[in-house]
């Protein structure tokens, strides 16, 4: 499996995090939080199959358990690195918890904003009306650069993600609807989720914080936020006037929960 990942240039003494994008997202999805994060960790993005700069193959494995496993593997073959903190938001949040579940040992913290996969009941097909996001980005692609600058077609695109939409920055919307329309691994890795839902234990000496803002229209209170499915000794956090990029709409505070949780 081929993923791309950047290495933010800090302190080499500061310890490492890896950050995991959600469905239709890339590594530019955590922009907001990387310089501030830089300054007590060693940053590591990385690209999910068919999404930002990493390639999509035909076939290959496209399941939370095992991308969690390919990111295991490329952080250690490109950075000599073994164990780390991990954050990752909707499907890198689910992607997060399996990693720690799956290697436990490798994970010295974990804090998931807005996760996925916490649900009794799995979907067994796709529902059109959630792919809307998608299908908006493909079909305004030729016009993302110029119609995000009109204030109605950022509202189509950004009202539901966020609360805090009108507030967020031009670059922030362009890079996740260029991420979104450029997304061949789109379909692949929702189909992976299907019939699947966390339900695995994580040892307590694993840190763990889950957050979800109150208006997460993407995975809704109560279907989606199921918590008697997180780990017993999980810190469960709900933000108010969030959504479900809450690296978006608190970015200082995200940098707060992720450094307490590590211990940093």
């Amino acid at each position: 499996m081929s993923l791309v990942t950047t290495l933010t240039q800090s302190d080499k003494s500061h310890p490492p995090l890896v950050l995991i994008h959600g469905l239709g997202s890339a590594a530019s999805a955590f922009k907001p939080i990387i310089p501030a994060l830089a300054r007590s960790f060693r940053v590591i993005t990385v690209d999910l199959p068919g999404h930002g700069k990493s390639p999509y193959i035909k076939g290959q494995a496209m399941d939370p358990k095992s991308l969690g496993r390919a990111i295991f593997e490329i952080v250690e073959r490109e950075y000599g690195i073994n164990q780390f903190h991990v954050a990752g938001n909707s499907l890198g949040g689910w992607i997060a918890l399996e990693m720690a579940a799956d290697q436990p040992k490798r994970i010295q913290s974990l804090t998931a904003l807005a996760p996925a996969g916490l649900w009794l009941n799995p979907a067994s097909q796709r529902a059109p009306y959630e792919a809307q996001s998608y299908y908006l980005a493909k079909l305004l692609r030729p016009l993302i650069r110029a119609g995000l600058r009109v204030i109605a077609l950022r509202k189509i695109g950004y009202s539901r993600v966020s609360p805090k939409w009108k507030e967020l920055s031009y670059e922030i919307c362009y890079d996740s609807a260029y991420a979104m329309a450029n997304a061949k691994g789109y379909f692949p890795a929702w189909d992976a989720t299907l019939g699947k839902r966390f339900d695995k234990s994580i040892p307590e000496n694993v840190p763990v914080t889950i957050l979800f803002g109150d208006t997460d229209n993407t995975l809704p209170y109560p279907h989606s936020q199921e918590r008697s499915l997180a780990p017993a000794h999980t810190s469960w956090i709900v933000i108010d006037n969030c959504g479900h990029a809450p690296m978006w709409d608190y970015p200082e505070l995200m940098v707060k929960i992720i450094s307490q949780t590590s211990g940093q």
